[in-house]
């Protein structure tokens, strides 16, 4: 078993995030000060903090460092990282740098050079933190900081893919839920957002798959949510699409009365094999068909998501779906790198391959964002998440001007965010960057049988007052 003891300090989450870079089944005991991982070969490693200095040390290895322009939390993650590197004589790209968003620090920062050199950041994940930080700020300010943006969830896919975790019932199973989750968050939206005064810059209608619904459906939702929200003809509104297989073009013609001017369509891979293995129901021409139809319905902005690293295919296999997705000529390509959600099905150890049994990832996500690069497109937001393969990222690539507001918005924290729907997450921004979380029920049963309360909490978080 190896410990890591605590002394001086209390940041036993930063501690276990840098140990899950480098191993499993960590976990923190708080009652003994240390936090533990029981899959590693016994080791002891103290973690301290004394005044200004900030040690990490095991038997005769020490990394000590005096507190400074880097924060002392982050400082711990770094002697810690320092020192594992040290014993285990591996590294990862993003150094010690853990949290989900590499580009706060980036801007913190401002210098690719100095953010590898403070964070042990690799170069070239340095610069492109720093250019995608540079265009974030861009966008973000084209979104008025007094203004709203506002998500939609709709938590159900007509499969659930292998790798998957989220909310969302399979409709195959739940499909008697869709009717009554249709009235349960109209009911919703229109008892908050017809109150709602500040400017809407941004509509995001995401999930699961919201085109899940069937054609009449679908309609009625989208011009339910047209009447209901006070878009303007600058408001961005994107549909989630995602699976090919659940688009139509009498749905596709439904968006576009309603206003929606940004569409996903997410093949994820254009390996039928793989997509059939990870239980997604179409193929890569539906794929293709999917694309062309929305084009001819007059979509002009559409974002397509491609997952790196996935379970049945080797690495390189992501740059043949590059390949075929860029023939495409989508405004926005997003790259995905696979990562172990909590309640999927798929093995941790298929997910992380820390072994590297499907090829070097990294070296394909370098050659990957190259060829975006050269063909035209900018990395624009950037996120990370635990238990990605390899402590890699997930970046969005945009044509010029293109680029997704709501995105942006919503991963800065910046923003403020109205969510409606079962498992939302909404979010107010305070002076300072202080933060408040409004989470609705993630059970979509019981968001339906209390969907009024929802509802009230909504408004008094966000200071809405009732219409008469």
């Amino acid at each position: 078993m190896l410990e890591v003891i605590l002394r001086g300090h209390d940041n036993y989450y930063g501690i276990s995030d840098v140990l899950r870079l480098f191993y499993d089944g960590i976990s923190e005991d708080r009652a003994n000060n240390r936090v533990v991982c029981l899959e590693a070969d016994d080791l002891t490693i103290m973690s301290i903090v004394d005044g200004d200095s900030v040690i990490a040390s095991c038997d005769d290895k020490e990394i000590r460092a005096v507190a400074g322009d880097i924060p002392v939390k982050r400082e711990v993650k770094r002697t810690l990282y320092r020192l594992l590197v040290d014993i285990t004589s591996r590294s990862f790209p993003w150094g010690c740098l853990t949290g989900i968003r590499p580009t706060l620090v980036a801007g913190e920062v401002g210098q690719a050079e100095k953010m590898a050199q403070m964070y042990l950041v690799r170069p070239d994940k340095a610069e492109l933190a720093v250019k995608t930080y540079m265009e974030e700020q861009r966008i973000l300010d084209t979104v008025p900081e007094e203004s709203l943006c506002i998500y939609i969830g709709v938590p159900f896919c007509p499969s659930r893919c292998e790798y998957c975790s989220f909310v969302s019932s399979d409709i195959s199973h739940h499909m008697g839920l869709l009717a009554e989750y249709e009235q349960a968050l109209i009911k919703e939206i229109s008892l908050v957002a017809p109150a709602v005064t500040s400017k809407i810059s941004a509509v995001y209608m995401g999930g699961g798959t919201p085109t899940v619904f069937d054609d009449e459906s679908m309609e009625r939702i989208l011009y339910k949510i047209r009447d209901l929200i006070a878009m303007d003809s600058d408001t961005e509104f994107t549909v989630e699409a995602g699976r090919p297989d659940t688009i139509t073009k009498r749905k596709l013609t439904a968006m576009r009365k309603a206003g929606v001017n940004r569409l996903c369509i997410n093949p994820q891979t254009m390996s039928d094999e793989t997509l059939a293995r990870l239980n997604r129901r179409h193929t890569s021409s539906d794929t293709v068909r999917t694309y062309h139809m929305a084009r001819e319905t007059g979509f002009d902005t559409i974002n397509m998501d491609l997952i790196a690293g996935l379970k049945y295919e080797p690495s390189e296999r992501l740059l043949e779906s590059l390949d075929a997705v860029m023939d495409l000529d989508p405004a926005n390509l997003t790259v995905h790198t696979l990562y172990k959600k909590r309640r999927a099905s798929m093995d941790k150890a298929d997910v992380l391959d820390r072994n590297g049994s499907r090829g070097d990832i990294d070296t394909v996500l370098t050659k990957a964002y190259s060829l975006l690069e050269g063909r035209g497109y900018d990395p624009y937001y950037m996120y990370r998440q635990k238990d990605t393969g390899h402590g890699l990222e997930n970046v969005g690539f945009a044509k010029p001007g293109t680029g997704c507001r709501y995105n942006v918005a919503m991963m800065s924290d910046r923003r403020d965010v109205l969510s409606f729907g079962a498992g939302a997450m909404s979010k107010r921004t305070f002076e300072g960057g202080r933060l408040e979380r409004c989470p609705s029920i993630k059970d979509v049963i019981g968001y339906i049988k209390s969907v009024e309360e929802v509802a009230d909490k909504k408004k008094r978080f966000f200071d809405i007052n009732s219409i008469e």
